[in-house]
């Protein structure tokens, strides 16, 4: 049987979720280094997180998502991917 090959198109979503591991400048660091975000850009995401639960700091392809997904996961956060 010839099963179909779907890519996943459209634009995803990558949320960073809140825990009690991560430190404020952690966080931070991590959101310059990996996401591209400058040190404003990055403390208003943090403190999102921090007071939310979660903030999307990344919106693109999935293909970028994954990749960025994958740094910020070993680089300790919480994160997900979700379909805009």
């Amino acid at each position: 049987m010839f099963k179909k090959n779907y890519k996943k198109r459209g634009k995803y979503t990558l949320f960073v979720l809140n825990d009690d591991v991560n430190t404020f400048d952690h966080v931070t660091k991590q959101l310059r280094d990996i996401c591209g975000h400058n040190q404003l850009q990055s403390i208003q995401c943090t403190s999102i997180i921090h007071s939310t639960g979660k903030c999307d700091v990344f919106t693109g392809p999935y293909a970028i998502c994954y990749e960025i997904y994958d740094e910020l996961i070993n680089a300790g956060l919480t994160v997900t991917i979700m379909k805009k």
